[in-house]
């Protein structure tokens, strides 16, 4: 059971790191592809208002995670750690990912 237990935890870990890297790299392909939908030439700027009015600004990717989020997810690493599902090597590991995100 213990085997199992530890199979199924590190499974979760990967899948955790997965979709966190997967996320990652859909708001930077997103912000690329705003940046390339910018108008490469500047706009003609004119002294009278327009009749409509200008359409929003492009949302901001989505903000980095939060020293809470890290914390939090340090915290969860450790417990694994404890219960014996990640080794010292794949806790460090871990732990650096999450501290240079």
């Amino acid at each position: 059971m213990p085997g199992l237990l530890r199979g199924v935890a590190r499974t979760a870990v990967v899948a955790g790191t997965a979709t966190a890297v997967s996320n990652r790299v859909s708001r930077r392909q997103a912000g690329r592809w705003a940046a390339q939908e910018e108008p490469q030439q500047p706009q003609t700027v004119y002294v009278q208002a327009p009749a409509q009015p200008a359409a929003p600004p492009p949302a901001a990717a989505a903000p980095a995670p939060t020293m809470e989020d890290k914390l939090d997810q340090l915290k969860d690493l450790a417990a694994l750690k404890e219960q014996g599902v990640l080794t010292e090597e794949e806790f460090a590991a871990q732990k650096a990912r999450i501290l240079s995100s």
